[in-house]
């Protein structure tokens, strides 16, 4: 079986994850991603859910186990995972929880270009962020909390809610460092900072002239 590009997609994994545990139809698939809140880990979308089961049909992954027919609805398609899907989940697993990889946060991409705002303005910008943060550790713990309480999910199948708040709790206090930081003037460069965009202003230019 091919491993790429399949494992370029993590809605793949997922596929194969769910059918490990039992044969199912593509709404069975969604629906239990999301009443275990996996769509905040994994994007689902049913076009590309659909799309990646074909895709795994043509791999050999996963089988066509039944056709559903009920009265006055669409036939419905229970699929089941093959031995070659069974051992490529395996391989994927391993490979994931073992190996870092280097990957893209947006927000490692802004920092790498924050002299691009004005120092005020930037400041003014990771505050915001800060407020969002707050916002959103404060929901997350919430929904943890009623995910595992109200239905009763054991917090080991849950632990992508500890690691994404581990996180963003890190990256909040990395924010708040940063504004002190660049409020404090650490760098001793915010003065120049300021005349880039003083003279970016005049000139359209950050630079000197050539």
């Amino acid at each position: 079986m091919p491993k790429r590009p399949q494992r370029s997609n993590p809605l793949a994994l997922a596929v194969l994850a769910l059918l490990f545990e039992r044969p199912m139809h593509p709404y069975e698939m969604a629906a239990t991603m999301k009443e275990r809140g996996k769509h905040d880990s994994i994007k689902l979308r049913y076009g590309s859910l659909y799309t990646v089961i074909a895709a795994l049909l043509r791999a050999g992954a996963i089988a066509v186990k039944a056709r559903q027919r009920q009265s006055g609805r669409p036939e419905r398609t229970i699929y089941a995972l093959t031995p070659a899907g069974e051992k490529e989940l395996r391989l994927w697993m391993r490979d994931l929880v073992s190996r870092p990889v280097k990957e893209y946060p947006q927000f490692e991409a802004g920092l790498s270009l924050l002299p691009i705002l004005p120092p005020d303005e930037a400041v003014a910008m990771l505050q915001q962020r800060l407020v969002d943060l707050d916002r959103g550790i404060a929901a997350r713990k919430k929904t943890a909390r009623d995910i595992v309480l109200g239905r009763q999910i054991h917090p080991l199948f849950m632990i992508e809610g500890d690691y994404r708040l581990a996180i963003d709790e890190t990256e909040r206090r990395f924010v708040a460092e940063l504004i002190t930081r660049i409020e404090k003037d650490e760098w001793r460069a915010r003065d120049t900072w300021r005349r880039l965009h003083a003279r970016r202003a005049r000139t359209g230019l950050l630079g000197k002239s050539p």
